[in-house]
This record gives C-alpha cells, sequence and structure tokens, in this order.
C-alpha cells in the first residue's frame, strides 16, 4: 500500500489536516490506533472559545480562539450550537483580576459586555445568588465528535483514505527520509507497511511516543483532564468562573446535558486513564460555588482526556504552559519529510491544519492553497446521528411502522444504526458496537449501555455482522469502556442502574465485566 501523505492520528486535527490536504489535491491517508476522536478530541468539554479564558494567561492563544471561533460558527454551523457565554465571579473572588477582565478583553479584540447580577440570574436561574459580577462574551458549544466525523468524510469524498484500528510499530528511515510506515491491526493482529512521500505526526499526547521511534525527541507534559455529563441541561449559555483558569470553573451545555469540569493533573503515561471519586467529588464542589444546582444533580457518567502540551522548562504548573499549538518540521532534526502538529485547542484546530497543510506543501512543492478558511464543512450527514434529539424527531416525523428503537434513553432507531453502517461501509470500516456508540446516541444515556448493548449486538447478528461469540466480547467491550465512567458517580439512581447492569449481564448472562 502506499500514499502521498500518511497522517498519524485520527483527532479532529488529523481529520482536518486530511481535509484541507484532499481539498488541495494532494492523496493522504489518516491512520488511527483505536477510532476517530479516541485522544482528547473526544474527551474534552465540547467548548467553543471566545478567548476569554486565556487573556492573561496566554494573549496569543486568546486572539487566535477569538478569530478561529468566530470562522467555525460560518464554516462549521451544523456542528456548533451559538449559545453565548457568561463569566461570573461569586465573593471571595479576586476582585482585581474582576477588574482588569473587560480591558483585557478589549486589547485581544474580544467581545465582553458588563451585565448587573440579577440579570445574570434572570438569564441562568441556576447561578448562585452570591454573584459578585457577570460579563455577556462570544462562547459556544461545539460537537467535537460531528466535527471529527464531517471532517473525515468530506476529505474522503475527495480522496483521502481512514484506516481504524491501525497501531503504528514502525517508521522505516533511509537517510534523511520516512519511507514507510508500519502498522498493526489492533483487532485482527495483521501487519501492513505504507510507502510513503512525508509523514505528518498529529498523534496529540502521543507525539513524542511516535516521534522517539526515530530517536526524535519532543517533550510532552502529559496534563489529565476529568469532566463529568450531568443527568439534565444546567444552563442554556457557557458559563465561566471568572477567575485565572482553574479546576471546576466550566460549565458547557451538551444538546441535553451539560460539561462541567475540569480538572489539571500532571501524569506519567498518556495511555489507561480513568477519572476517579476525588476528583468528581471536586469538581462537583468547586463547581456548585458558581451554580448550587450541582449539589443535587445526577450525573450520567465522568470521562477524562490528556492534554497535549508541549514541555516548556520553566514552567511548573501545567495550567500555565501555553494553550497555543507547536508545529515543527523535523528537517532540523535530519528528517526532511517528517512534521509534528501537537498542542493548541479544539477551536483552533482549522487553523492547526492549515498551517501544518502549507508545510507539507511547501516540502511537496504543491502550489494549491488554503481553501478550508473559505470553503464551508459541508453537512455529509456521516455526523449528524452524534446530535441530541435527532434520531427520535426523524423517528417521529416518518412514522415508519417497520423501525422500532434500539436504544430507548436516546431513542436511536435501526433505520439510524443501518445509516450509520452504511457510513462505515463506505469508508471500508468494520462496524462494531463502540464505532456505532461513537458515531451517534447509543449507550449516552442514563442506563448507559445496559439494554442498548445487548440489543444492538442482537441486531448485528440478524445482519450477519457479528457471528459465533464475538457479540459477548462486543458488549463486554462496549460495557467497560462505559462503566470506566460510572464508578466515579457511584451514588443514587446511578448506583441503582450499575446493580441493575450487574444484575442482567453478570447474574443472568454470566458475562465477567
Amino acid at each position: 500500500m502506499n500514499t502521498g501523505v500518511l497522517i498519524i492520528g485520527g483527532g479532529v486535527t488529523g481529520t482536518g489536516i486530511a481535509r484541507d490536504l484532499s481539498l488541495r489535491g494532494v492523496p493522504c491517508t489518516v491512520v488511527e490506533k483505536e477510532d476517530l476522536n479516541a485522544g482528547a478530541s473526544g474527551a474534552n468539554h465540547g467548548l467553543l472559545h471566545s478567548g476569554a479564558r486565556y487573556i492573561e494567561s496566554d494573549p496569543a492563544a486568546a486572539e487566535e480562539c477569538k478569530e478561529e471561533g468566530e470562522l467555525l460558527k460560518s464554516l462549521a454551523s451544523q456542528c456548533i450550537e451559538d449559545t453565548g457565554g457568561l463569566f461570573v465571579a461569586v465573593r471571595g473572588d479576586d476582585e482585581t483580576y474582576i477588574a482588569d477582565f473587560q480591558e483585557r478583553c478589549r486589547k485581544c479584540g474580544i467581545y465582553c459586555e458588563t451585565i448587573d447580577t440579577k440579570t445574570a440570574r434572570e438569564m441562568e436561574p441556576a447561578l448562585s445568588d452570591r454573584l459578585l459580577a457577570a460579563y455577556m462574551v462570544k462562547d459556544a458549544s461545539i460537537d467535537p465528535f460531528r466535527l471529527t466525523l464531517e471532517n473525515m468524510a468530506d476529505a474522503i469524498k475527495h480522496g483521502a483514505a481512514f484506516l481504524r484500528n491501525k497501531r503504528v510499530i514502525k517508521l522505516h528511515q533511509d537517510k534523511r527520509k520516512i519511507t514507510a510506515v508500519s502498522v498493526l491491526d489492533e483487532k485482527s493482529g495483521e501487519e501492513t507497511t505504507i510507502e510513503t512521500e512525508l509523514v505528518v505526526n498529529a498523534s496529540g499526547a502521543w507525539a513524542g511516543q511516535i516521534a522517539e521511534m526515530v530517536n526524535v525527541k519532543i517533550g510532552m507534559i502529559y496534563s489529565k483532564g476529568t469532566l463529568l455529563v450531568s443527568q439534565n441541561r444546567i444552563a442554556g449559555r457557557v458559563i465561566n468562573r471568572l477567575r485565572r483558569p482553574s479546576d471546576g470553573d466550566i460549565l458547557v451545555p451538551g444538546g441535553v446535558v451539560s460539561i462541567i469540569g475540569t480538572t489539571s493533573s500532571r501524569i506519567d503515561s498518556p495511555d489507561e486513564i480513568s477519572p476517579d471519586i476525588e476528583e468528581a467529588d471536586f469538581i462537583i464542589r468547586e463547581a456548585a460555588v458558581m451554580a448550587p444546582a450541582l449539589e443535587t444533580e445526577q450525573f450520567i457518567r465522568a470521562y477524562s482526556g490528556v492534554r497535549p502540551l508541549v514541555e516548556v522548562e520553566s514552567e511548573n504548573e501545567d495550567r500555565s504552559v501555553s494553550r497555543g499549538f507547536t508545529l515543527i518540521d523535523h528537517a532540523a532534526n535530519g528528517l526532511d519529510n517528517f512534521v509534528t502538529i501537537t498542542g493548541g485547542k479544539l477551536t483552533t484546530y482549522r487553523l492547526m491544519a492549515e498551517k501544518t497543510s502549507n508545510l507539507v506543501c511547501l516540502k511537496l512543492d504543491v502550489k494549491e492553497p488554503c481553501k478550508t478558511r473559505t470553503v464551508p464543512l459541508p453537512d455529509t450527514g456521516n455526523g449528524k446521528w452524534t446530535e441530541p434529539a435527532l434520531s427520535p424527531k426523524i423517528w417521529i416525523a416518518e412514522s415508519d411502522p417497520g423501525d422500532t428503537m434500539l436504544c430507548e434513553c436516546e431513542m436511536v432507531s435501526r433505520r439510524t444504526v443501518d445509516s450509520i453502517i452504511e457510513s462505515l461501509n463506505r469508508q471500508n470500516c468494520i462496524p462494531d458496537l463502540n464505532a456505532i456508540g461513537l458515531r451517534s446516541r447509543v449507550g449516552k444515556g442514563p442506563c448507559q449501555g445496559t439494554f442498548c448493548s445487548a440489543g444492538l449486538a442482537a441486531y448485528l447478528y440478524d445482519k450477519g455482522i457479528l457471528t459465533d461469540e464475538k457479540g459477548l466480547s462486543e458488549i463486554r467491550r462496549f460495557l467497560r469502556e462505559r462503566w470506566r465512567g460510572r464508578h466515579p458517580i457511584l451514588t443514587g439512581d446511578t448506583l441503582i442502574r450499575v446493580d441493575l447492569l450487574e444484575a442482567i449481564y453478570c447474574g443472568v448472562a454470566g458475562l465477567e465485566l
């Protein structure tokens, strides 16, 4: 197998690069060891930054977020809910930071309007009655899964390819060039070597590990962040605590739920991370200072991601490390066709892809300019099923008596699953429970897969996609992933639901999870 450009990493940056290059006519292939958004792109709070959060700690990143956020609202509107946002301070917060906030926003060109605390509480009743100050900003909510799915689908439409479950195991080097990349299929165990003209390392927190395969050192800081998903939508707008970036100070609406977070703790490796009870308790306690309703809210799950931060020797606290991105031309390391892009924010993914693609095209002597700055991201249909409440709307509107529900919490029907299977087949991806769950709302409701995992597996058996005992391993893998996010929040109704899951799968089916 061969390709023009091999992109390592199926997150929003890697798929954004694939779309940028494919629109310029550059053949490329994305390889991912798991599936789309398996890293930080699928474990963030879905906040489209106005830039206001970084006006003091990182003004350059703040301005990038402001410009790219406004661009994405016009170019990828199907992925965005333009909620608007509030920055609020409560009694006891740093009054000097509060007093300087609006002027710092003005210097960065970021919209910021003062409102009185009474108006803020009328806009968002969940806010504390101890508000000290409030400002309106242009934050928004973005669906990172739909964004990545749409980018990859459009890239494929223009000639790109996507290979999931392909872990990079070796970079073959000849003098100053990488000539090929060997990948291992994580499911079949089959090894494939892909010849390539140029390699882009867009593997996020794993960028240092990939670079080490050719003896290139990239100093990476692994900063773990944990977030919680509430059962209900707490607020209509993004709510930020008006203070220097810290833990438990963001509340982001995500369809019918809210995402609350985040934490920042340094870890040794980006692999096998999970949220813990102490983090969940801390987030609720801290965020409840600005939104007291969180103290009694039910939570569906917790999840963790790793921020890919590039090491700076003088930094001793992860939140002080720049949220800007790092683009490295490894010609300086003796490799003329090897490029790394890491760091950055979800909000700035398009800019990261543009800068990386510009460097790639310079190396390949391609003269075509970037088109993603002006050409809207098309609504391909491949990512639409991640939208909350879309499946039931279509199901009710079409009133097909032959269609039935496979996931009752999120009302995901057989027809929806059929559409996802067709999309996976077009991309030469074998459907499985996790792939369908990533591309839909399956397993994301209050039961977290207790009922729909078995129903979906049975449907895949009916279609001949699953055979023999594969369904049991699929269910186990699917539920283990959901369990990682449930054990830190086992109280009240959540604990009852987990007891039911255990009774069904362990007690009745004899399936060890």
